[in-house]
């Protein structure tokens, strides 16, 4: 299966966070799945920990592809198709990193990993939290 994983699920799979329930530590840990992170995420970490909204143990333009790699996340860019889903999507949820994230799983066929349950009421794949 393929998976894109949402901003705050990344952080906890880093962290050891207990949020993150066990399942989908090993689903991320599982080599025979293809995880992605994507580009949004990174845009969202930097903007938030430069409002000093999220503190991180360095800067996140180093630390998050540094990590991601880390763990063999792959990078999910952002590409034409996806922001053009954006023209598609109802307008239920004002941020705009989880509607970029949404559409980029539509686009590519991703199913998003996230405990934001407003991700249900679009077309995309979410998987089932344990």
């Amino acid at each position: 299966m393929k998976f894109l994983l949402d901003t705050h699920v990344f952080l906890w799979f880093l962290n050891g966070d207990g949020r993150l329930p066990a399942v989908w530590r090993d689903t991320i840990r599982q080599p025979h799945h293809e995880v992605f992170l994507s580009v949004v995420s990174l845009w969202e970490t930097i903007i938030k920990y430069r409002l000093d909204k999220l503190p991180l143990p360095e800067s996140p333009e180093r630390y998050l592809p540094a990590q991601r790699e880390r763990h063999q996340i792959a990078n999910l860019p952002l590409d034409e198709a996806s922001v053009k889903q954006l023209a598609t999507l109802a307008p239920i949820h004002r941020d705009p990193f989880d509607r970029m994230l949404i559409c980029q799983a539509i686009e590519h066929g991703l199913t998003i990993i996230t405990v934001d349950e407003v991700f249900r009421s679009y077309p995309a794949l979410i998987l089932d939290y344990p």
